[in-house]
């Protein structure tokens, strides 16, 4: 041991001493400062599920993967950063002893062939995610980049990092193998090994490696440690837990059902609450739960969030990952007064301290921070323009890779500006009054429900108090049974089910709506009141039948997704299917023929609520095919389709900001060169047709352009023909004419060959 191996090793233990001491420390703070979120015993377990969920998605990086080739460098990093520990600890030896290796393994080709392609793999994903983050830079694409906010010099402080312990680690095993250390096996050094014969035999050299991977694990112990908000560092830590304690115990994502309004732990009774001892949603950062602050505490700044949001994408200020790091920044600003004990109540007055010097200890930025108001455009942290350009469409939620519940944090900081502050978009007044005085959205009354049954030449059944051998109860919806475009669908629904011989019926009058805008814009009240008495009529109609039979189909995704997910809470269990759902089976069965091809170009939207939170695919897109069209899909499709902005309460506020994202979400459909777009959802339709008109309008779009549900097209397909008509003279023959010219009911295709649309880049 040499002069050079005690100095560099005295250093080397010197600082990782104090380093290591102010790692732990830090994280010992962490729990302290995590642990000021409100309790939630929810995240509990069971123990087996969760595991299994943590254990798939970080060993098989099942959501990294979504942008595969991130993934795929992500892992390698991943992993060299956890089994890499091994040689960076086996570097205290090193720098004080060149020869020195772990007992036992040091012998064993296969852990020293471990090493090296960790080593190697750190570097090669090293290279690879630096290079993503430079070619997506926003000096490069401006909002386009999902890195546009993000900090970078945190960014490049992590990738410099990550690329030293690679070169750290190859280089000491390159240094070894100089001095012939091991009879390592080529194979298993097979980069070391040739760089090996490049270098001097030299014990210094190994120190000086051994060393300089010390060292930069250090600098990054010593910053990390003082910087407690760099979630691009401390995710390495955080998102096990993260992932572990995620919403859904099967692991899915935080979709479909909206967390329950929450106080103390415990899911809160509206009619036993007490406005001063209770929270009513998210009014100041200490009224989230823990699970939000860890969820705050663990955003990478990645930008996926980001990158697929249609109100950043449109021009809105709202970006989720801005919204999650602007939560995270206050928290921790916070984070000492409430340590302190210091807490204020709604009129922000001092209430948690006392005394003559009250403040005293407590840094003079953390009592400046707990003044600021959450939600505020003068001084508050998070603007109301942020809060409202959410459509609640989860496409944030469905592309983190860390799992942080995006859409209950932006839902429970609504719940306390309507039910609190009453501070909300004043497009919503009518909409909460209609809702609470005449059962619908659009104010009509409850005896028009039935209206969209006139046109009919058959009689739709209306529930008279007996089910008898009814199968299904079609629920209707308020747009199906009010919007005039939504009605087409209702119609066609109900006639292709009178067609296949299924036996239902609909509520008429008593139907009302399920509350699903009410609960997305924060009314929690109102919708616990639309939903309770909607399953206590359901309950009344469903009564002495098993679960399994009390069968309901709807063609209103929201319908669909609170009827499924958000009534069984108030204690509504019915199994609920979509329409394109059970006309797919009903087509698969051959209740359904269809006998008249639609000879059309054909894109199918993926409505949010019906996709991305009920994972409802290939249905909807069976049926098109079913139908003879050509599907052609647009760039943004399945899990990574556009919201047509409708989505939480969107449909009845106004867009002042930026593009609008219906008109957005038709110009991608119309690059596709359709002649019809297909949805599932009346929100959607009305959404897309009025994109549609201001697209015709400009001029940009042909006239022939159509907005249709899918059961439109497959009633389309499955009527019969006429019966063929005597020819005049001079016209064409028979043979020289389509079916779909004769039907009358599909046009010719408006390209005969398909031309398709390019997937957009998935790095992007």
């Amino acid at each position: 041991m040499g002069a050079v191996q005690l100095t560099l090793g005295g250093i080397s233990v010197l600082l990782g001493v104090v380093a290591w001491g102010m790692f732990f420390a830090t994280i010992a703070r962490f729990v302290r400062v995590i642990r000021l979120g409100q309790p939630d015993s929810t995240r509990n377990g069971p123990f087996l599920p969760r595991m299994k969920t943590l254990i798939k998605e970080f060993a098989a990086h099942t959501r990294m993967n979504k942008i595969r080739s991130v993934g795929a460098a992500h892992w390698l990093v991943m992993w060299g950063f956890i089994l890499g520990s091994l040689a960076l600890f086996e570097a205290y030896g090193e720098v004080f002893v060149p020869t020195w290796g772990w007992p036992v393994l040091d012998d064993w080709s296969l852990f020293q062939l471990l090493m090296e392609v960790l080593g190697v793999g750190t570097i090669v994903g090293a290279l690879v995610l630096i290079g993503i983050r430079q070619k997506n830079h926003p000096r490069r694409a401006d909002r386009q980049s999902r890195f546009q906010g993000s900090n970078f010099k945190w960014a490049y402080f992590i990738e410099a990092v990550v690329l030293i312990e690679g070169i750290g680690i190859i280089g000491v095993r390159a240094a070894k193998s100089a001095m012939n250390v091991h009879e390592t096996p080529v194979w298993a050094a097979f980069v070391s090994h040739p760089i090996g014969e490049l270098l001097p035999a030299s014990p210094n050299l190994v120190s000086v490696f051994a060393f300089v991977k010390l060292m930069s694990a250090t600098v990054w112990l010593f910053v990390i440690a003082r910087t407690m908000t760099m979630g691009i560092a401390w995710h390495r830590f955080s998102a096990f837990f993260n992932i572990y304690f995620k919403r859904e115990d099967d692991g899915g994502v935080a979709l479909g059902a909206l967390k329950p309004m929450m106080s103390n732990g415990k899911v809160l009774d509206l009619e036993e609450a007490d406005p001063d001892e209770d929270t009513f949603g998210v009014g100041k950062i200490e009224d989230f739960s823990w699970k939000g602050w860890l969820d705050f505490s663990t955003c990478t700044e990645c930008g996926r969030c980001q990158s697929q949001c249609p109100a950043w994408n449109t021009g809105k200020p709202l970006s989720p990952k801005l919204l999650i790091t602007q939560l995270r920044d206050h928290a921790y600003a916070k984070a000492p007064y409430l340590l302190a004990g210091g807490k204020r109540d709604m009129a922000g007055d001092e209430v948690g301290l006392s005394g003559d010097n009250m403040y005293a200890g407590i840094d003079v930025l953390a009592i400046a921070e707990s003044q600021k108001a959450l939600i505020g455009d003068d001084g508050g942290v998070i603007d109301p323009e942020v809060l409202w350009s959410c459509t609640s469409c989860g496409a944030c939620v469905e592309q983190c890779p860390v799992d942080i519940e995006h859409v209950d944090h932006i839902v429970d900081m609504r719940r306390y500006q309507v039910m609190i502050e009453s501070a909300f978009p004043s497009e919503l007044n009518g909409m909460f009054k209609n809702l609470e005085n005449k059962g619908n959205p659009w104010g009509q009354n409850a005896k028009d429900r039935l209206a969209w049954t006139e046109d009919l030449d058959f009689e739709v059944p209306v529930f008279d108090g007996d089910l008898g051998d009814t199968e299904y109860l079609f629920w209707v919806g308020c747009a199906g049974a009010f919007e005039d475009r939504a009605k087409k669908t209702t119609r066609a629904v109900a006639e292709l089910l009178h067609m296949a011989g299924v036996k239902y019926t609909v509520l008429g009058s008593e139907e009302s709506c399920t509350g699903d805008p009410a609960r997305r814009a924060g009314n929690e009240f109102l919708f616990q009141m639309l939903a309770q008495q909607n399953v206590e009529i359901l309950n009344s109609v469903f009564e002495g039948r098993e679960r399994k039979a009390r069968k309901v189909v709807v063609t209103c995704a929201h319908c669909f997704n609170t009827l499924a997910n958000e009534y069984p809470e108030l204690g509504g269990q019915f199994d609920v299917v979509h329409h394109t759902q059970l006309l797919n089976r009903l087509v698969r069965e051959k209740h359904l023929t269809p006998v008249a091809p639609v000879a059309e170009d054909v894109t199918y939207h993926d409505p949010c609520y019906l996709g991305r939170h009920n994972k409802v695919y290939d249905a909807p897109r069976e049926l098109v095919g079913a139908s003879g069209a050509q599907l052609r899909e647009m760039p943004r499709h399945g899990d990574r389709s556009m919201c047509c902005g409708a989505g939480g309460a969107r449909m009845w506020m106004e867009e002042k900001i930026g593009k609008r994202i219906n008109v957005e979400r038709v110009d991608e459909a119309l690059g596709t060169a359709p002649s019809k777009i297909a949805t599932g959802c009346p929100f959607c339709r009305v959404m897309l047709t009025d994109g549609v008109t201001a697209r015709q309008s400009d001029g940009q779009a042909s006239e022939k352009v159509e907005v249709v549900d899918v059961a439109q097209l497959l009633l389309t397909a499955v009527k019969r023909k006429p019966e063929p008509q005597p020819v005049p003279a001079g016209a064409p023959s028979l043979d020289t004419v389509s079916d779909a010219e004769l039907d009358g009911k599909a046009d010719v295709p408006t390209d005969e060959t398909a031309t398709g649309t390019p997937l957009p880049e998935e790095d992007k």
